[in-house]
């Protein structure tokens, strides 16, 4: 029996915790919602990094829901953020945890990464990463 009656919708939820649960097995956390932070925060820091037709593209290969993720608060009219150094990609993914108990943001990052990484395209993998400053590239696996 469905979850919530559309089967896109039940894929959708499916994928999404497969993509939680890769995180805390990254990161050695039981602890979903900080996965669920730590997605957020790197997704958005990442996306903030792109041209809007390079954040397009990766978004396209996101299950349904993290593209909800991804979208959520963005304005497209002010990205790619200028910023070159590595220590305000990771003060964006650590601002995805202002209210809760802090992390490593370099820790999460790149757990996100790597299952980032792990689930879309090779060659939509590498034109992400290449269109990230040096300093952030190497965050990734």
């Amino acid at each position: 029996m469905s979850a919530t009656g559309l089967d896109v919708f039940d894929t959708t939820v499916q994928e999404t915790n497969s993509w939680l649960q890769g995180i805390v097995d990254e990161m050695g956390w039981g602890d979903r919602q900080q996965a669920y932070l730590a997605l957020r925060g790197t997704l958005h820091a990442v996306r903030d990094h792109l041209t809007v037709d390079e954040a397009a593209q990766l978004a396209a290969q996101l299950p349904l829901l993290i593209r909800g993720i991804y979208y959520d608060g963005w304005d497209p009219s002010r990205v790619p953020v200028r910023e070159r150094h590595r220590e305000e990609f990771l003060q964006r993914v650590a601002g995805a945890f202002d209210r809760f108990r802090p992390v490593d943001p370099e820790q999460a990052a790149r757990a996100v990464l790597r299952v980032l990484a792990a689930r879309i395209s090779a060659g939509e993998a590498d034109d992400v990463r290449q269109m990230l400053p040096g300093a952030v590239r190497d965050l990734w696996p």
